[in-house]
């Protein structure tokens, strides 16, 4: 029979053992500590002058007195001597100043600042997720934001028949959708019920050529500041007018 545990090296007693309680009361204290974990201090390689029973830290590599030769092992104060447990792969530690690390290929791991967070089934954000919307974001707004000079937020689809989009929803029934959808043309579609859909505009992704679902209106209105290319309709002529970059001059 084995005389410690395999996970967290606790006693066990014998058998025919005497003194039982010894064994018993060392697991207890050893349990004590390393259940919700907290140390003083992670990479501490000087043992404090005074410390108290029950205090632990994660030591460095190259701790010197009462710790040397016991690098990379939790010290544990008890009993007025220093107890010495191996960290196993997964461990979490808590730490001052809300310090939260992970025991990772023989080194604490910061999570507060981990530099990646992979494969995660799913992620709710101020909502819950589930297995389809994997990311879920409720609040009053999301922001996007640079690191350098820009910013893109790219949606990706797997073959030209699939479809990536935007779309926009009013109390979760689709009013207007943009993107890729179907096929490799930007497209615009709109709804008014959230089930018969008109595609209003389609950009083709081959020449860029803008088809329009239906004619093109401009508001009435007196003339605009002109420019080059501007066309709007006069409502005091009744006249659709083009401005040539130095007059305005009438289409019909």
């Amino acid at each position: 029979m084995s005389e410690r545990s395999a996970n967290l090296n606790l006693p066990y007693i014998q058998p025919a053992q005497a003194q039982k309680h010894v064994t018993h009361n060392e697991a207890v204290e050893l349990l004590d500590v390393i259940v919700q974990l907290f140390v003083q201090a992670f990479d501490a390689t000087i043992p404090p002058a005074v410390a108290a029973d029950g205090q632990a830290y994660a030591l460095g590599a190259a701790p010197v007195a009462d710790w040397a030769g016991s690098g990379g092992s939790v010290a544990i104060y008890l009993n007025g001597g220093w107890t010495f447990q191996s960290p196993k792969e997964g461990w979490i530690a808590a730490g001052p100043n809300a310090e939260l690390r992970q025991y990772v290929g023989g080194t604490w791991v910061d999570l507060r600042n981990a530099t990646e967070i992979s494969n995660l089934p799913a992620l709710g954000i101020g909502a819950s997720a589930d297995s389809y919307n994997v990311l879920t974001v409720g609040g009053a707004a999301s922001l996007f934001t640079h690191a350098g000079g820009g910013h893109q937020i790219k949606l990706n689809k797997a073959t030209a028949g699939d479809t990536a989009s935007f779309l926009y929803q009013s109390n979760w029934s689709g009013r207007a959708e943009m993107g890729l959808a179907g096929d490799d043309d930007f497209a615009v579609k709109v709804s008014a019920d959230g089930g018969s859909w008109t595609t209003a505009i389609t950009v083709e992704g081959a020449s860029g050529a803008v088809t329009l679902a239906d004619a093109l209106t401009l508001t009435p209105s007196a003339e605009p500041v002109g420019a080059a290319g501007r066309i709007y309709y006069d409502s005091t002529l009744n006249k659709l007018r083009c401005h040539d970059g130095t007059q305005w001059h009438d289409l019909f």
